[in-house]
């Protein structure tokens, strides 16, 4: 059985626009030479290279500046914008916006990393939400599982050959994860309380505790990137997705 999409990766063109019912998805990897690295801090505001300058390792301070400075230079290609020029605001959450010309659709978007890789996903005027993981060997997923899972989910994973939990645990984790991201709540919306099934057909995300169902809004998939990842993208409609790297 398999558990995850396995997009086919393009150079962007030299002109980007999305239309209303896309999403496009960047794949990027973060290890980047001195000189780039230099250039990203460089789009960088005084706040967010205070924030670099909290890491204790090199390594993870280089890639926050890279995962940073990436998300600026993409989403000035498509504003038409220097990325250093891009003011981003923030709801009671945390989660990052830009504001539009009155009339513009609105260019929505989300990021996440891990390991060395990160992924961006926009698109026009909906909620989305994007989450990467590296499928880690050495963390007690039964254990998490049977704290943060739905009782239905975690049904759905016992049920699954030893061989194949591991994986399903983290495509069940990152669907879970970009659907909150999507919301922009953060975890003010409990993890058990959110289904999102990779088993059936069709993914299904809803709140077991109020018994509010959202599967016909939402477009739930998850994406295997490079060997060992896992990543998931959550957005409210139907898509149709381009896949940059």
């Amino acid at each position: 059985m398999e558990f995850a999409y396995n997009p086919l990766w393009s150079t962007p063109p030299e002109t980007l626009r999305l239309e209303r019912s896309e999403v496009h998805i960047w794949r990027v990897f973060l290890n980047q030479t001195p000189t780039r690295i230099n250039e990203f801090l460089g789009m960088l505001t005084p706040d967010e290279q205070a924030k670099a300058n909290q890491f204790c390792f090199i390594k993870k301070r280089e890639q926050f500046i890279v995962a940073h400075g990436l998300l600026r230079s993409i989403l000035g290609r498509y504003l038409d914008m220097a990325p250093e020029q891009i003011r981003f605001f923030y709801n009671s959450y945390g989660k990052p916006y830009i504001t539009c010309e009155p009339g513009k659709d609105k260019l929505q978007f989300n990021m996440s990393h891990s390991h060395g890789i990160a992924l961006y996903a926009l698109t026009c005027d909906r909620e989305i939400g994007v989450d990467i993981e590296y499928i880690r060997s050495d963390i007690a997923y039964e254990q998490i599982a049977k704290r943060f899972f739905s009782s239905e989910e975690l049904a759905e994973l016992q049920g699954l050959s030893l061989k194949k939990q591991k994986e399903a645990f983290f495509c069940f984790w990152t669907r879970k994860e970009a659907y909150l991201k999507a919301k922009g709540k953060g975890f003010s919306l409990p993890l058990d309380s959110l289904e999102a099934s990779t088993i059936q057909e069709k993914p299904v995300v809803l709140s077991t505790k109020s018994g509010l169902q959202e599967s016909s809004h939402w477009s739930i998939l998850n994406l295997r990137l490079e060997p060992g990842y896992i990543g998931a993208l959550a957005v409210n409609f139907r898509v149709r997705s381009s896949f940059f790297t």
